[in-house]
């Protein structure tokens, strides 16, 4: 991941298929390589894939976590996820409830 070394508070995306969504959620919450996941059923996906653009139903996760748990995270998905390639972008949190990310920094774990 393009961050520097700071560790700071993530939002991070990952589509999946609307079927493995719950079970991805709760293990990236069970392996503390986050502390939340929202799980946004109803999504339509249109992209490009080998030369053709297709269409499919996905889930999305909405994953609340830090850098320094990414890479574990990342690892995480990769174990989980059935697409060849998967999304998984994070964008940084620049202000939050504070009660609520120290909540966050608590449910992650630091060997993560």
């Amino acid at each position: 991941m393009n961050e520097n070394k700071e560790t700071c508070h993530l939002v991070a995306y990952c589509t999946c298929p609307p079927e493995k969504a719950d079970e991805i959620a709760r293990e990236l919450v069970r392996r503390r390589v986050c502390a939340c996941v929202n799980v946004v059923p109803g999504l339509r996906s249109v992209y490009t894939w080998k030369g053709e653009v297709e269409e499919d139903s996905e889930s999305l996760l909405v994953i609340k976590t830090r850098s320094d748990c990414f890479g574990a995270l990342e690892s995480a998905v990769a174990a989980l996820h059935p697409y060849e390639v998967f999304e998984l972008i994070a964008t940084r949190v620049r202000a939050g409830n504070a009660a609520y990310l120290r909540w966050l920094d608590e449910s992650v774990s630091m060997q993560a």
